[in-house]
């Protein structure tokens, strides 16, 4: 594993698009914010583009039309995970939606928190014995990545629709010391968290929407107005991972 050459990965995530090109959101042009995002993340040469749900805000499949288009003028290979706004079905149907990632020394896991009809994220028994089974079956450094929190991120609204079974799931991580982190989205904006295990902590990090960004603290629904659409860069190498938040003109 040493001297590998880094992998670095971009996460992008809500960008709740609708099935008119030209529909406003509260603070802005999604479809018109997403595509400034991808320019800026060709920039950044990624291997890979992760995006984390919320592809629509209208579960159309003309707004997942509009995504792939979009999505394909990333330069790297880009997947797509659901969030509580979104149809399975209708993204599979344009795109494959794959429950892990080979990325060489490092792997990373994507984990399907959507339950139908509800804001908020559950895994279910099911999904979180899959887990326990693929993590100890590959001790290679692991990225999770998924739509809802599995910790609270301080809003008191976001923290009633985070991940349901968030105590369960760390129950199953706590003895895979080769998971580095989560990755997720929902929250639309930066977040840097870490949940403390017997023996270590794993970080977890949000990121800000390419859509309205919602402000950090607040009891209640409330939008960042003066902040911009962003996205995270994370860069993997000798097991180790470092991450960063860019903003983008939009």
């Amino acid at each position: 594993m040493k001297n590998a050459a880094p992998i670095r990965l971009v996460q992008i995530t809500d960008c709740h698009l609708q099935a008119d090109p030209a529909a406003r959101a509260r603070a802005g042009f999604p479809l018109r914010q997403l595509e400034a995002v991808v320019a800026a993340v060709n920039r950044e040469r990624p291997g890979m583009v992760l995006v984390t749900g919320d592809i629509s805000q209208d579960e159309s499949a003309a707004s997942y039309r509009l995504a792939e288009q979009a999505l394909s003028r990333l330069d790297a290979p880009w997947f797509w995970l659901p969030g509580n706004h979104d149809q399975p079905a209708l993204m599979a149907e344009r795109r494959e939606l794959p429950d892990a990632l080979d990325l060489g020394n490092w792997r990373a896991l994507l984990l399907n928190t959507r339950v139908s009809g509800r804001a908020g994220g559950e895994l279910g028994e099911a999904a979180l014995a899959t887990l326990a089974e693929r993590l100890a079956a590959d001790d290679r450094p692991t990225l999770l990545v998924m739509h809802h929190p599995p910790l609270p991120v301080g809003s008191a609204w976001l923290d009633e629709i985070g991940l349901a079974d968030g105590e369960a799931f760390w129950r199953v991580v706590a003895p895979h010391r080769q998971v580095r982190a989560v990755l997720f989205g929902h929250v639309h904006q930066a977040f840097h968290g870490v949940h403390a295990l017997a023996d270590g902590e794993v970080p977890a990090y949000g990121c800000p929407s390419t859509s309205d960004q919602f402000l950090p603290g607040s009891s209640s629904f409330a939008l960042d107005e003066a902040s911009r659409p962003g996205y995270r860069l994370i860069e993997l190498r000798d097991g180790e991972l470092e991450t960063w938040v860019e903003r983008v003109e939009a």
